[in-house]
């Protein structure tokens, strides 16, 4: 039992066994043709790493480890190792959304789109908005503050926990909030949207649902000081919807059953 072909053929038996579980006939296709365009990509993801191009030796190891690759790939497939893996099914998926958004990454606005969204974005370059809003303290169990915010839209009632800070505060600067709320809660203000309840929202203390009532901007800078900020945010906002009606598309085309218990 401890000679080494004794468990290359236990292994070939195992593999024999996935082979006639998984499939029937053979039909995978078992050649490979390596061309001189995917020898050049080779190549050239080597001297992007180490800044300089591989040797003929270097070379001929990165093709027979490609192949290994392919083969190792083809026959996982045939095996249906990827099916239900959910690992794999979390880098299709970052795979298909980036796919979805790639020309974007580099796409720089037009002065005319880039005016437009810093309009209708000014509170999020305000130097010192002042915020009037109320909120009620919901723990540290973030899941569960979630489903609190959830009940207060649909208007159910929520059993705040008690907390030694101000429920609303009105006309309230961005300094006086993080006195009361730690650092970061006055900034998670100016993403929010006015007169409904949102979050949940962090602060030193816990998880917060908010309900903004009015901002007010002031100091805001001219685009011309804070243009490459903006031009970074209108491309992440730019991504997601792209992401976001790239997804919708797809969902359209499938025909979705839901069986709750």
């Amino acid at each position: 039992m401890r000679e080494p072909l004794v468990h290359f053929l236990g292994a070939g038996s195992a593999l024999f066994l996935l082979m006639g579980q998984f499939g029937g006939e053979d039909s995978l296709d078992r050649s490979i043709t390596i061309n001189e365009a995917e020898v050049a990509r080779l190549a050239s993801q080597w001297e992007q790493t180490w800044r300089s191009p591989p040797t003929p030796q270097i070379l001929d190891s990165l093709i027979r480890d490609y192949i290994k690759e392919e083969i190792y790939f083809r026959e996982a497939m045939r095996l249906g190792l990827d099916v239900d893996d959910p690992v794999i099914r979390r880098r299709l998926r970052a795979k298909m959304e980036f796919l979805a958004t790639a020309e974007i990454q580099n796409m720089e606005p037009t002065d005319a789109a880039l005016e437009r969204y810093y309009a209708a974005n000014t509170i999020l370059y305000a130097e010192k908005p002042a915020f009037s809003f109320d909120q009620q303290f919901l723990g540290e169990d973030e899941d569960s503050a979630k489903d609190s915010v959830l009940a207060l839209n649909a208007g159910k009632p929520v059993q705040a926990q008690p907390l030694s800070v101000s429920a609303s505060m009105d006309k309230a600067a961005s300094d006086v909030i993080t006195r009361e709320f730690g650092d970061g809660f006055a900034d998670s203000l100016r993403n929010l949207p006015q007169g409904r309840w949102s979050g949940p929202v962090q602060s030193g203390f816990g998880w917060h649902a908010v309900r903004v009532r009015d901002v007010v901007a002031a100091g805001t800078p001219p685009l011309s000081e804070i243009r490459q900020r903006v031009s970074n945010d209108w491309r992440a906002k730019t991504q997601a919807t792209r992401e976001a009606a790239a997804y919708q598309a797809l969902l359209d085309g499938y025909d979705i059953r839901i069986a709750k218990p």
